[in-house]
């Protein structure tokens, strides 16, 4: 179906997302909340797409998160909708196993922070800038930024974004090894494909058994972590990929992967 606020391809096994709203440099409002949380379902449940890259509109912003205007314009409605999967329909999105690339083409900054830190892998153009911003207007980064930057980068240096709200450069995200690439513009997405190509060079289900494992053993001792068991690894045991696998590799050819 055709969205308003988003844009929504899916191309040889790659599901493109596109926050679509660059005059308010790709911030989000009620309704495009709505129309990303559906996307994402769409995305999880299609057996035909593997990886999905996420990116904004234009050259400026990834996103910048809540639409302040819009909020304070519709200050005292009352709020009937209650939008599933969080912020962008993505931060407390916890049922995806497949892999989503954030492609960043300019500021992420607050929800727009919250959703790159949602997604699996960050590729930034080199003019990006991050951060966490909401003590600065009266909020904090409630969904899940305070919760997701501790755990992905040193805890001084999380703090030190969270309770400043300042931004970091690209280069400086790079550095921390909050984001894995950083290119010019002009090579965004191609880079983001490259790493969605390199991703489906690997078994879809072994990919999704990795990353729910990894995921979800996180906050696990590591004896609990590597008994527990997982939805994805039980699908891969069980599916016709975990024998192509190794019979591709004794027949010294590329394997065919079915996601099954």
């Amino acid at each position: 179906m055709p969205y308003k606020y988003a844009l929504y391809e899916k191309k040889d096994r790659i599901a493109y997302i596109t926050i679509n709203r660059p005059e308010v440099m790709n911030a989000f409002h009620p309704p495009a909340h709505e129309e990303l949380s559906e996307i994402w379902c769409d995305f999880r449940d299609d057996p035909n797409v593997w990886v999905a890259i996420l990116t904004g509109a234009g050259d400026r912003a990834f996103s910048a998160g809540n639409d302040l205007k819009y909020t304070a314009q519709h200050a005292g409605e009352p709020r009937t909708i209650t939008v599933p999967g969080g912020f962008g329909g993505i931060t407390n999105h916890f049922e995806c196993a497949k892999p989503i690339i954030a492609a960043v083409n300019g500021y992420a900054v607050g929800g727009g922070f919250e959703i790159a830190l949602a997604c699996d892998i960050i590729i930034a153009a080199d003019h990006a800038r991050f951060g966490l911003p909401e003590p600065t207007v009266g909020l904090m980064a409630g969904a899940g930024g305070v919760h997701r930057l501790p755990r992905q980068v040193p805890l001084k240096v999380a703090m030190g974004m969270i309770l400043t709200g300042r931004h970091i450069t690209a280069e400086e995200a790079y550095r921390i090894g909050l984001v894995n690439e950083v290119v010019p513009f002009k090579d965004l997405i191609s880079t983001a494909e490259r790493w969605a190509q390199e991703i489906m060079r690997c078994a879809p289900l072994s990919v999704r058994a990795s990353k729910q494992s990894a995921m979800q053993g996180l906050d696990l001792p590591l004896e609990a972590a590597m008994n527990a068991n997982y939805y994805w690894v039980e699908r891969m045991n069980q599916s016709q990929d975990v024998i192509e696998g190794p019979k591709a590799f004794s027949e010294k050819r590329e394997p065919k992967w079915k996601g099954a």
